[in-house]
Parts: structure tokens; sequence; C-alpha cells
């Protein structure tokens, strides 16, 4: 059994999300606009803890996510700078093609969801 950030009890089985990706400064823009349903893009790096806690409990979550997209944030510069990353990780949704901003909340699964399902009612931006 895992433990979430506030050390409450988090069982990772029955997990909704089935599909991980890793994407680079080479096929991020091409992958996030021709995957089908919602994407969670998150830029983590080896060095972040928090960043190695949410690679390890993401997965396990109930999401209304059809996919995770990790981006090595050490490795790919170029997104890194075109998504103007200042912390991590950083969380951002994609729906359809239509990039829909970054999720700015706690890294608790009921609040992540919550976020996730607000970021879908809004109107589509330019994809950095």
């Amino acid at each position: 059994m895992n433990t979430d950030s506030e050390r409450r009890p988090v069982d990772g089985s029955g997990s909704s999300i089935e599909k991980e990706l890793e994407l680079t400064d080479l096929n991020i823009d091409q992958q996030l606009l021709g995957l089908p349903g919602t994407s969670l893009l998150v830029f983590t790096s080896v060095g972040c803890s928090s960043c190695r806690w949410a690679r390890q409990q993401l997965p396990g979550w109930r999401l209304p996510v059809d996919r995770l997209c990790w981006v090595d944030a050490g490795h790919n510069g170029g997104a890194v700078e075109r998504y103007q990353i200042f912390h991590l990780p950083a969380l951002f949704l994609v729906c359809e093609g239509q990039f829909l901003g970054q999720l700015q909340t706690r890294l608790t699964a009921s609040d992540l969801a919550e976020c996730v399902n607000q970021a879908l009612t809004r109107l589509p931006e330019d994809l950095p």
C-alpha cells in the first residue's frame, strides 16, 4: 500500500490510466496534436523528489485522462522553454489535440481529478 502527499493510504490497483508515453523535443507537438482523448502532460526531472513521487503515484490514480505523457525536463530543454516551465513537476492538459493549459493544484488524486475536470471546460489555447 502506498501513501499520498498527506500520508493517507492509496491503493494503486485499478488504475484508469492504461497508457503512458515518453515525449521528447522531437515528438512532443506531433504526438499531442494527434492523440485522441485526454492527455495529462507531466514535466519531471530525475533530480526532483516531488517528480519521482509523482512519477510513481500518478499512474495508479483514477484520473479522468486517457494517458500520461512524461517529459524529462533535464533532457528536453526546447520543450521546457516553450512551455515556460519554472517549477517541477509541471502539469498540462491536452484533449483531442486541443491545449487546455497548465494545471495548478495539489498533487492528491482528488484535487488533480477535480482540476482536470475544470480544465476540460476551458476554451482551448494555442499549443506553446
